[in-house]
């Protein structure tokens, strides 16, 4: 990958992790229009270390009081709102962690095609506008059930299907579930925290294997990727409760559309 693909890729890899309109379809469409290969394991693995550097930043002073709590909890602590949170979060991790290893092999072979991500891109915006649309948006985070989280969890792992987007149908199942859009964005975000350190490390663990590893294209692909996860993080979390989720349902249909155009012309 040469500079100029590294910039494009990482900027939109970072932009698309965190917004509900999928990562792989936007990531599939340079391949489709100007012809670049796939963008390879050491870019996996910049942007996951990107993406999560921003998460991980942003949300710093939650994490610390999660992490600070839950470890006070599991050495006989008592139970707080932040220790508990942590315990959902590991519920919620737990499903995704368990598709991915059952069914990783399986959908990056079969299901890594237009048309797949087409569809997907398509029906999950649809639901993300149902939900938000019906969805009664009066629990807050701290409201959150051992239930809920699971079947947020559940909805996560359904993100393995490539065009799905994580932050998407977790949004979408948290909306369902009565979430207001900050809420259900927030338990997004802190979701992904555990999800990019299992999948990063995996793909870490391959990336040692090689023989030469490109240091430089993975530190430049990391901080472009980070520095656009916090910008979209920060300003989506600002705006989201004012302009809902129409905007990116809009968007992931034409999206869609712009994909099955792309599929039948091919």
């Amino acid at each position: 990958m040469d500079n100029l693909q590294i910039f494009f890729l990482a900027i939109i890899q970072g932009l698309t992790e965190f917004l509900p309109i999928s990562s792989s379809a936007h990531l599939i469409l340079p391949s489709a229009i100007l012809g670049w290969t796939d963008q390879g394991l050491a870019f996996d693995v910049a942007v996951h270390v990107g993406s999560l550097t921003a998460v991980l930043w942003y949300f710093r002073h939650d994490v610390q009081q999660v992490v600070v709590h839950w470890c006070q909890s599991v050495t006989g602590g008592k139970a707080t709102p932040e220790s508990r949170l942590g315990w959902l979060l590991i519920l919620a991790t737990i499903p995704a962690g368990l598709a991915g290893l059952l069914l990783g092999d399986f959908i990056e072979s079969q299901l890594r095609s237009i048309a797949v991500i087409a569809t997907t891109t398509i029906l999950f915006g649809l639901l993300l506008g149902v939900s938000d649309f019906w969805g009664r948006r009066v629990k807050t985070l701290h409201q959150i059930t051992w239930h809920s989280a699971l079947l947020i969890g559940l909805a996560q792992a359904l993100a393995l299907v490539p065009g799905t987007s994580r932050s998407g149908i977790t949004m979408t199942a948290a909306l369902a579930l009565g979430f207001t859009r900050e809420s259900a964005a927030r338990f997004s975000f802190l979701m992904a925290i555990p999800v990019i350190i299992l999948s990063g490390g995996y793909k870490c663990a391959q990336l040692m294997q090689l023989p030469q590893v490109p240091w430089s294209d993975i530190v430049l692909g990391a901080v472009l990727s980070c520095m656009a996860a916090y910008l979209c993080i920060r300003v989506f979390l600002i705006w989201i409760t004012r302009i809902g989720m129409m905007p990116f349902v809009i968007y992931r249909l034409l999206l869609g559309a712009l994909l099955i155009a792309i599929l039948v012309n091919s």
